[in-house]
């Protein structure tokens, strides 16, 4: 039969709840020896719901691959050690429904051999789950009831095992693991075997029905790690590039406004980023009534950022959980963040400029994205009439920028605002801006040139003009002076930005010519803002003039 329906809105099947309570019956709590119970916060029960979500009709799990992602000292290696337990010895493979409709499981072993692994880069970073881990396992009653023999290098089962591993490991392909955790992921690179070892254990999971889950701190995009990959293959599924499933995000950090040189400010994003394991007084604010307090040390963590000769940047990797930027990047995590502004709608009628830039096919099957981005006159709000980008895996296979689709919505923009300005960079697209130029050019208000009011050139001899540009635009995000709809492929494209130093000053490119992370938007959204100053500079109205009751 199929599941009983929710009981309470937003309600989803899942194992969360039975997981929940096998681990307070089961596991000891890590650190101490008197046999107290470990007990998940609520953060780590709506966690649980989540990664053990089955499907109504099915009953199958959903997610088979999962990225927890807090800061330093919130608990997510003991954590993660307690679902390892779970995974080798409760009933966590999903089995329908019984007869009151709620789910139900069965354990590993009714199945096959369970083998869980807990992995990392180097044997020190296993020690973060594995350590926990036989603290949990041996604390209570748990060998004795589940038949295991624990022993400081592996756990063995009566039927399998639960092991550590690296990435140095010889043994690790095709080895069935049906339940993996992948340790601070963020720190998983090419250059250390990480990228193979995860690539691998996914496939090894996916074979068999297994799942696995990554703990990592906060990423320094560019950098290439497995967390970084994770955290794209998960957006590329939002945004529609993708056909993947199966994939659960959890990831939590400071707000971006958070200024790590004032105390207050700094506490409460401390505070958020850590949630319910924060030891502030007044417990997190995550939830109302607020939880108890916890036992991440919020002041001692506070004294850490007055500590000068710690960097600004780990700091807000480390404990605000912050994904800021590369070392070369044009912006900041927190500076593109800070700069949205959801609730802004831009109305048809508004007064608007548009910014434009362009692809076509590129060498070695990488397609540069196409992006048109608008600009409204009168408070300088960007937004996302259309980025078109190449999809990820088969669907991005011999695929071109829909040409036809691109110049529809340049059309509707011109149908649904008063454009009075557009700025595109002819690139590859040198017909179709003299198309518009030839459609459009009398009606704008700001031109680029009298003779090519639309056409400007990103590139070639005008790197003064260019610098300038993205000199104007880089001060009025960081300042706050624009504010943009937080599209994900604008976001995207502007953390991608890489600062490239010429004899004009700094422009941007992307990380490597053949880099699939595109800046196409953020091309676009700087010729936006450029169109809007110069709109501006020559007096043009911010809003649409009136007369005799209509417009002109």
């Amino acid at each position: 039969m199929p599941w009983r329906g929710p009981e309470y809105e937003g309600e989803r099947p899942t194992l969360g709840w039975y997981v929940l309570d096998w681990m307070m019956q089961n596991l000891a709590q890590p650190g101490r020896d008197d046999g107290e119970p470990f007990v998940p916060t609520r953060e780590q029960a709506e966690f649980l719901c989540g990664y053990y979500e089955v499907h109504p009709v099915t009953g199958k799990r959903l997610i088979c691959r999962a990225l927890l992602s807090r800061p330093r000292g919130w608990g997510k290696s003991p954590f993660v050690g307690a679902i390892a337990l779970a995974e080798a010895c409760a009933d966590v493979v999903a089995d329908g429904f019984d007869a009151y409709g709620e789910p139900i499981g069965r354990p590993w072993h009714s199945v096959r051999t369970p083998l869980v692994r807990i992995a990392a880069v180097t044997e020190q970073q296993t020690d973060n789950t594995w350590l926990p881990l036989l603290e949990m396992a041996r604390g209570r009653d748990l060998a004795a009831d589940y038949g295991l023999d624990v022993l400081d290098t592996v756990i063995y089962l009566p039927r399998g095992e639960i092991t550590p591993i690296t990435s140095s490991s010889t043994s690790i392909k095709g080895d069935p693991a049906c339940f993996a955790s992948l340790d601070q992921t963020e720190e998983w690179k090419e250059s250390n075997g990480g990228i193979r070892l995860a690539k691998t254990m996914r496939f090894n999971a996916t074979k068999i029905g297994g799942s696995l889950i990554e703990t990592p701190n906060a990423f320094t995009p560019g950098e290439g790690s497995v967390a970084e990959n994770s955290a794209a293959d998960y957006q590329a599924i939002i945004d529609g590039r993708s056909r993947a499933r199966g994939i659960l995000v959890d990831h939590r950090e400071a707000q971006p406004e958070t200024d790590m040189t004032d105390e207050r400010s700094l506490v409460e994003g401390l505070r958020y980023a850590y949630g319910d394991s924060s030891d502030h007084e007044g417990g997190c604010v995550l939830h109302d009534p607020p939880c108890a307090p916890g036992w991440s040390p919020i002041d001692g963590i506070t004294a850490a950022f007055w500590d000068t000769s710690n960097e600004p940047q780990d700091l807000r990797a480390d404990f605000l959980n912050q994904i800021t930027h590369a070392s070369d990047a044009w912006l900041t995590g927190p500076e593109v963040r800070a700069s949205s502004d959801l609730g802004k709608v831009v109305q048809p009628g508004d007064r608007i400029v548009l910014g434009f830039d362009g692809s076509r096919k590129r060498n070695k099957k990488v397609t540069d994205a196409t992006a048109l981005i608008g600009c409204r006159l009168s408070d300088g709000h960007l937004f996302t009439l259309g980025v078109w980008e190449q999809p990820k895996g088969e669907l991005g296979i011999d695929w071109q920028v829909p040409v036809v689709e691109v110049l529809a919505a340049v059309h509707d923009a011109f149908a649904t605002y008063d454009v009075v300005g557009f700025y595109a960079d002819p690139a590859k697209w040198e017909s179709h801006v003299a198309d518009w130029e030839a459609a459009y050019g009398r009606r704008l208000k700001v031109q680029a040139t009298r003779q090519h009011p639309v056409e400007w050139w990103m590139t070639g001899g005008r790197s003064v003009l260019i610098v300038r540009a993205l000199e104007k635009f880089h001060t009025a995000l960081t300042e706050v002076e624009l504010t943009h709809d937080g599209s994900s492929a604008l976001v995207r494209h502007l953390l991608n930005a890489r600062r490239r130093k010429t004899r004009s000053g700094i422009q941007i490119a992307k990380a490597h010519p053949d880099s699939p992370d595109k800046i196409d938007a953020a091309v676009a959204a700087v010729l936006a803002w450029q169109c809007r100053l110069d709109a501006i500079s020559k007096g043009v109205a911010a809003e649409p003039e009136e007369m005799f009751g209509g417009t002109f």
